[in-house]
């Protein structure tokens, strides 16, 4: 389900938590969904009962990744996100970090790639706040979006 109400969000969120299940949350890109970001959320999911995702609007990436970024829409990442069987919820958002829906959700699990350390978070200070847990999964080797885009680029030229 794509969430874009954040008053939607904390009834939800209450709802998850008055059924005493573990929430699992995770943020990024997804601009060119592939194998590491599948095998990421898999691994993401299987550490709780719940997985949600936040996901940067365009504008967001732009900040992040340049002008030419993002390569997908916000709504086409959305809807490949949601239906993608570790993914329970996405919710997009504009900040420059997911501090703020951190703060709404409160996960138990806050999950990054293994491209962070936790000591670099500026999130990972919200989440030990109210007793959440900062975990890294390791990247899957050879699979990134801009290694996507530039051999895609390499072989067409």
């Amino acid at each position: 389900m794509i969430i874009k109400n954040r008053t939607l969000l904390k009834d939800i969120i209450k709802e998850l938590k008055s059924q005493n299940l573990k929430i699992v949350f995770t943020n990024g890109c997804f601009d060119i969904i592939h194998r590491g970001h599948v095998e990421y959320l898999n691994k993401a999911k299987k550490l709780g009962d719940v997985l949600i995702v936040g996901i940067n609007s365009d504008e967001s990436i732009k900040k992040i990744k340049g002008e030419k970024r993002p390569i997908i829409p916000l709504y086409s990442r959305a809807y490949v996100l949601d239906n993608l069987k570790p993914v329970d919820f996405v919710v997009p958002f504009d900040e420059d970090s997911p501090i703020e829906l951190i703060k709404i959700i409160k996960p138990h699990i806050h999950v990054k790639g293994g491209d962070y350390k936790e000591e670099d978070l500026p999130e990972a200070e919200v989440v030990k706040s109210y007793g959440g847990e900062v975990k890294i999964i390791p990247l899957i080797e050879g699979f990134s979006t801009t290694n996507i885009i530039e051999w895609i680029l390499e072989k067409y030229r």
